[in-house]
């Protein structure tokens, strides 16, 4: 990831509208931020939400509030609390993300 063509700014997550992705079940909120080929996102999962579908995309991930599981397509489960993070390349790990209790999350990709 190169950071290039970004002038230094402040965001406040509080003023974005989140954008609502229903999971197989459950939901997530999104509040993003796009700075050229960089997104940034506020995540917020409701209790008991399960992803719809296995992401290959690439991230760098950011548990802030509550218990985030991810499970690996090879059927390893990582646990996130607050304060723990993951990070993965595009392709390199097909994951999809689930939680019991909700999480709350910073995530670049």
């Amino acid at each position: 990831m190169r950071l290039s063509d970004i002038p230094f700014g402040t965001t406040d997550w509080s003023s974005i509208a989140p954008t609502e992705h229903p999971g197989e079940r459950g939901v997530a909120y999104w509040r993003t931020q796009q700075f050229g080929d960089i997104r940034v996102r506020m995540v917020e999962y409701s209790p008991g939400y399960l992803a719809d579908h296995w992401c290959t995309k690439g991230h760098i991930l950011l548990c802030l509030d509550g218990v985030l599981h991810t499970e690996l397509d090879d059927g390893q489960t990582v646990t996130l609390t607050p304060g723990m993070s993951y990070q993965v390349a595009d392709g390199a790990a097909p994951h999809r993300s689930l939680t019991d209790v909700g999480a709350n999350l910073f995530i670049v990709d």
